[in-house]
């Protein structure tokens, strides 16, 4: 395997969250980054389908964590589920 396609994956992704903001593509361009600097480094020696699954895990993590950073979309929808006025 070669990090540099990882690399240009990562960049597609950044320029897709660009298009489509919602931390999803920045988390995954993030994680595919890491897996290709692993891969260039030389720190990764297992096959094409682990890696995939650690850098699905990795995109989970990373989301989670620009989410728990940076908070909501200004323009999503919050739903109540208890009125103020209810005692």
């Amino acid at each position: 395997m070669n990090g540099w396609f990882w690399i240009v994956a990562a960049l597609v992704l950044a320029a897709a969250e660009i298009v489509l903001p919602g931390w999803f593509f920045l988390g995954a361009a993030i994680a595919v980054a890491l897996m290709g600097l692993a891969l260039l480094i030389g720190l990764w020696t297992g096959g094409l389908p682990l890696a995939l699954v650690v850098t699905a895990v990795l995109t989970g993590a990373i989301w989670l964590a620009l989410r728990r950073i940076f908070g909501s979309n200004r323009g999503e929808v919050r739903r109540w589920t208890r009125d103020i006025n209810d005692n």
